[in-house]
């Protein structure tokens, strides 16, 4: 997506109580998205309506350029029939694109289906500790 609309602010409001209990991106966080250079908000639709979503950050470091992926959902409605593995895909691509020499992601344990998936595609279970401190 490269512009914010009614449809996909509606989306972002019914998928992202599925992947989090966090507060839900409004209208001008997803412009914050989309206007960022190096970030790469994908959809996929079904029927002509939104049903998935994922977010791709591109980023130099002093090795080169990496690439992380958030957000990543499917309407459970949809889930079992290929789309987040499509949508992962897609987010692999868009990361070579971008000269990427590597991608990562963060899963929740609890995720089951959605770790499989991150297995099947190659990903790797790292070795580090994470940690996390909210600046808020």
């Amino acid at each position: 997506m490269t512009t914010i609309t009614q449809e996909l602010v509606e989306a972002v409001k019914r998928l992202y109580p599925q992947l989090t209990d966090g507060a839900i991106p409004d209208a001008d966080a997803l412009a914050r998205v989309v206007r960022r250079g190096g970030t790469f908000l994908l959809v996929a639709r079904c029927d002509g309506s939104i049903i998935g979503m994922g977010t791709l950050v591109v980023y130099s470091v002093l090795t080169g350029t990496a690439a992380h992926v958030e957000d990543l959902v499917v309407d459970a409605r949809y889930r079992g029939r290929g789309i987040g593995e499509r949508l992962m895909r897609e987010l692999m691509s868009q990361a070579r694109a971008e000269g990427a020499g590597e991608i990562d992601l963060t899963s929740h344990p609890t995720r089951e289906a959605a770790n499989r998936l991150y297995r099947r595609l190659g990903f790797e279970l790292g070795g580090t500790n994470y940690y996390s401190l909210d600046l808020g």
